[in-house]
């Protein structure tokens, strides 16, 4: 798992019980394993591009994320892709995706799994 990603509670004790707090946070992370950058063999997950994942006691979803360039060519359609993907998991309400360039990605977000794919050690 990343260490560049949180999901974090808000700031005062969640309404949804512990369980189903881990279990939707680890479904939402599994979503986030099955979205691809086409041109890297690496989930977007494990590269570090996702920043922040806040889970609401709505079951609404944010998510913080980036790419690993401002000028990506799937930019405009990666945002779809992690709404697609994370709505699609069990008991999420709704899902809004934030694209953010501060801090700018570079590859210490990597996670050793991505550094293994992609032979980056």
């Amino acid at each position: 798992m990343s260490d560049a990603a949180t999901a974090e509670k808000p700031a005062e004790a969640s309404a949804i019980p512990p369980e189903e707090l881990d279990r939707l946070t680890d479904d939402i992370i599994a979503a986030l394993k099955t979205v691809y950058d086409p041109e890297i063999p690496v989930d977007i997950y494990e590269l570090g591009l996702v920043y922040r994942i806040d889970i609401s006691d709505d079951r609404d979803v944010t998510i913080d994320m980036t790419l690993t360039a401002p000028g990506c060519p799937v930019a405009g359609e990666m945002p779809g892709w992690v709404e697609n993907a994370v709505g699609a998991a069990p008991g999420v309400n709704a899902v809004k995706v934030n694209m953010v360039f501060d801090p700018p990605w570079d590859q210490s977000r990597m996670s050793d799994e991505a550094r293994v794919a992609l032979d980056m050690w």
